[in-house]
């Protein structure tokens, strides 16, 4: 099971902090990543992380303002968001990859949590 927190109500410019816990199995030898799901629109790709966190791959629209990490000692994905945006706004989602390929493609991801609500206001 994956569980998301930290989204809320932020103001254009400011930050959240997601984090994504694993619990029943890990994730430590496997890629995971963020998606998120604007309102109306398909679910798209964030950023994904390797195994050991060395590679890290970044969607050109947060590219510089979102920093993906993973703490492999608590089961634990997090996503740094900073100046964010109104077009931020979304359910963002975390997702374990079924092997330790860092892919943008949702089919490579095999399990996935229930979403954080991220609301951006201008």
């Amino acid at each position: 099971q994956l569980l998301e927190s930290g989204g809320g109500l932020v103001q254009a410019g400011g930050s959240l902090r997601l984090s994504c816990a694993a619990s029943g199995r890990t994730f430590t030898n496997y890629a995971v990543a963020w998606f998120r799901q604007p309102p109306g629109k398909e679910r798209e790709f964030v950023g994904t992380i390797s195994t050991m966190g060395r590679r890290t791959k970044y969607a050109d629209s947060v590219k510089g303002r979102f920093t993906i990490s993973r703490d492999n000692s608590k089961n634990t994905l997090y996503l740094q968001m900073n100046n964010l945006k109104p077009e931020d706004t979304a359910q963002y989602y975390c997702a374990k990859a079924r092997t330790t390929v860092v892919d943008k493609d949702t089919s490579e991801y095999d399990y996935w949590g229930q979403g954080t609500q991220v609301t951006v206001s201008s």
